[in-house]
């Protein structure tokens, strides 16, 4: 039995799995367990500032491996992935129980995973890029989980065109980046830094993969994508959206750290970009009710603030962001899980409808309050740590320090607000009446948040143990040099101490004014366009521009289908020629025999009948006598086989296509008297043949590569047993493409014999 959930979607109270739903979650725990053991026993070894590659060949002849590079970041990130994978999976297991599609939701979050593990992993580009992109998919199919919600469909298709589209433009970099370092390997790519910032083409390699880091990790003004997407289920919001895949544009930053910075364009990109989102998303969050969005809008404001101090260079400051992420990934994956908890035991996530829940949820109560402390930077969670690291950094950051100190306490203080709210306006206070009878949620919803809270304290308590095995690598990995990191809860009374205090003092202030503060935003809010709006209004222009070319090109006529493919063909090449000065006249006419000028000159003839004749059928068959010309032409030459093939092919092109014409209705008086018509199809012939011509001039100027040719010379005979090179190439070293192109002709001629046989209906409709 459900209960209908305020926010439209049902929520099963607590059943027991069946059998086929405990193999299900058995089945997929078994890759994310197999996952962290197998990263786990290689921190000793990675600890050490050793690295762990393996190959496999993809594509030999591309230079492409099936590659795998664990180093101290991608480590991070995949024990981050797939021990929070683990969390998530059994948190579901409960959250989901009894739900139609429950094998379903299981299936594409362990898909996920594995996309997102085998991004951190790859070490080859498109291998990454590949991975990139199975995360955008799964994501779509998870944001869009509730199918039946027309807003979870909208939200999944926009997180889908807005990380699609910047897939895109990031392949397109990725591509520059191979050919500018000779290689696509990242291994090899990573130790080639000075060789890419020297490069031409370092400010487009650059764009472009900045572009789909920042689509990807919801940088403005691609921000709003994030918040929409919390459409999905809680445990999505937790694992994709907080922990994973929006840190995929984060990691492909840190990835990129020792071959794209320490240029003037990366440092203010990243400043000037990660404040903004910063500032902007700390204060957005402030003025939401649904506790979820606000979780949402702080995780814009965390990937801001690492993509800020990913542009720097000081060791500290990297540091500062390696230590952030782990931090968040903890708290914020266990404040998502709380959340969920909060909604399926009331049935809401409004924070006007919360209240008084401490005594009937007491442990969600517990890991609420130990992960805000952590979130808002209080000692001795490691979120303190964190902080002070952050501060400490933004001091050290030689070009910008004022700049990144400030957004960091601003949006530091905006947190320890949130944190408080959540934290304590749904547990304290007058109880309220909610949608559902509150209870404490069963062990499998609890125990996953309970332990990333626990370890966000003992991290803390005991620094080393993460800053040894996992942010000095990470860091090591980042800069591309041997660093040195200690971790420490007393740093003694300096700088970032105060700043510390300043904060505190600070987000006690909105969090005691949060609500004043919330209508002040509300109303600024209400007289601005908001990027949901801009993204509405560009698909919508979209559809506009796609309307009217098909209004304007699918019009139903042949004829215009094929004008404008041939004067696209005829533009877009002949404008390649001018602009790349490709344009290669012969210096003098060939000589040609008497045959050869008899062949030119039926071609010239013929093609004459067929612009000036006034009958099809007469037009066709000049055609015809031009494709006998042009085969006359081959047989002169020395290819008879090339002009037996000519000459049937033209003898069964007429003939089908004069038997089509005798059934075909006449044109139109009106189109036939348009002369204008006449004189477009004139022009657009001319200038298509004439571009054929340039090209075929150019290609006949430039050196002619015997490679291939020198190839099938040497192995007709002893290799495919056969002396005509021609036959040869299509039956043996291209018998597959030759089977294809038989196959397609055949499939053709039985459409062609179809249509010919098919008889117009009766008026009687028999």
């Amino acid at each position: 039995m459900t209960e209908r959930a305020n926010n439209g979607t049902d929520r099963p109270r607590p059943v027991r799995l069946s059998p086929a739903s405990m193999g299900t979650v058995g089945l997929a725990l078994l890759p994310a367990i197999a996952a962290a053991l197998f990263l786990a026993t290689l921190l000793p070894t990675i600890a050490t500032g050793e690295t762990v590659r393996l190959a496999v060949p993809w594509a030999p002849s591309m230079d492409v491996e099936f590659s795998f590079l664990i180093d101290g970041l991608s480590l991070t990130f995949g024990l981050l992935i797939s021990v929070i994978c683990i969390i998530i999976l059994t948190y579901s297991s409960a959250y989901l129980a009894g739900h139609a599609h429950f094998n379903r939701f299981f299936l594409y979050l362990s898909l996920f995973m594995l996309g997102m593990l085998g991004l951190v992993l790859a070490d080859n580009l498109i291998t990454l890029f590949v991975f990139w992109e199975v995360t955008t998919i799964t994501s779509y199919l998870l944001i869009g989980y509730d199918h039946a919600s027309a807003k979870a469909r909208r939200c999944a298709l926009q997180a889908l065109l807005v990380t699609g589209a910047g897939g895109l433009v990031l392949l397109a970099g990725f591509i520059m980046l191979g050919n500018a370092a000779g290689s696509y390997e990242l291994s090899e790519i990573l130790a080639s830094g000075d060789l890419i910032r020297a490069h031409p083409h370092y400010g487009a390699i650059l764009t472009l993969i900045l572009v789909g880091a920042f689509t990807k990790s919801a940088q403005v003004p691609f921000h709003f994508w994030l918040p929409n997407a919390m459409a999905a289920p809680t445990p999505v919001s937790a694992f994709l959206h907080s922990a994973t895949m929006v840190k995929a544009g984060i990691y492909l930053l840190a990835r990129m750290h020792p071959v794209l910075s320490g240029t003037d364009a990366w440092i203010w990109t990243l400043t000037i970009f990660g404040a903004v989102t910063a500032i902007f998303a700390s204060l957005v969050a402030i003025r939401q009710t649904d506790l979820k969005m606000m979780l949402a809008y702080t995780t814009v404001m965390a990937l801001g603030t690492l993509t800020m101090f990913l542009g720097a260079e000081a060791t500290v400051a990297v540091a500062a962001a390696v230590t952030f992420l782990i931090v968040h990934s903890l708290y914020k994956a266990a404040l998502f899980l709380v959340v969920g908890n909060i909604d399926y035991s009331t049935g809401t996530r409004e924070i006007g409808q919360l209240g008084g829940l401490a005594r009937v949820m007491p442990i969600t109560l517990f890991i609420a309050t130990a992960s805000a402390l952590s979130m808002a930077g209080f000692p001795p969670f490691l979120g303190f740590i964190g902080k002070e690291l952050k501060y400490e950094g933004a001091l050290a950051i030689a070009s910008e320090p004022v700049v990144v100190a400030t957004t960091a306490v601003i949006a530091s203080a905006l947190m320890v607000g949130v944190a408080g709210i959540v934290a304590l306006l749904p547990f304290y206070g007058k109880r309220t009446s909610t949608p559902k009878p509150p209870i404490e949620v069963p062990i499998r919803m609890w125990i996953g948040p309970l332990l990333l809270a626990v370890a966000g304290l003992a991290f803390g308590l005991a620094p080393a143990l993460v800053a040894d095995t996992l942010v000095q690598p990470a860091v090591a990995s980042i800069l591309g040099r041997p660093e040195t990191v200690k971790l420490a809860l007393w740093h003694g009374i300096n700088v970032p101490l105060a700043l510390s205090i300043l904060t505190f003092s600070l987000g006690v202030a909105i969090y005691f004014g949060h609500w004043r503060l919330r209508k002040i935003l509300a109303a600024i809010d209400a007289r601005m366009i908001s990027g949901d709006e801009v993204y509405d209004r560009c698909l919508h222009g979209l559809r506009w521009i796609a309307a009217f070319q098909t209004d304007w090109i699918q019009v139903g006529l042949l004829r215009r289908y094929i004008a404008v493919i041939f004067a696209v063909l005829a533009l877009s090449v002949g404008a390649t020629l001018v602009l790349r000065d490709a344009i290669a006249l012969p210096d003098r006419w060939p000589d040609l025999a008497l045959a050869e000028w008899g062949a030119a000159a039926l071609v010239f003839a013929a093609t004459i009948v067929v612009v000036i004749s006034s009958s099809r059928l007469m037009a066709m068959t000049a055609l015809g006598a031009v494709g006998v010309g042009v085969a006359l032409l081959f047989l002169l030459f020395g290819a008879p086989d090339v002009a037996i093939t000519q000459l049937l092919v033209e003898s069964l092109v007429v003939i089908l296509v004069a038997v089509v014409l005798l059934r075909l209705p006449h044109f139109s008086a009106v189109e036939s008297a348009r002369r204008w018509s006449r004189r477009r199809d004139a022009a657009l012939a001319l200038g298509t043949g004439t571009v054929v011509a340039l090209v075929l001039l150019a290609v006949t100027q430039t050196p002619f590569d015997r490679s291939l040719t020198v190839f099938f010379e040497e192995n007709s005979v002893p290799a495919a047993f056969g002396r005509n090179i021609v036959n040869v190439i299509l039956v043996d070293f291209r018998a597959l493409d030759t089977f294809g192109e038989i196959a397609v002709v055949a499939v053709a001629a039985l459409a062609a014999y179809a249509v010919l046989k098919a008889r117009p209906a009766s008026g009687d409709g028999s």
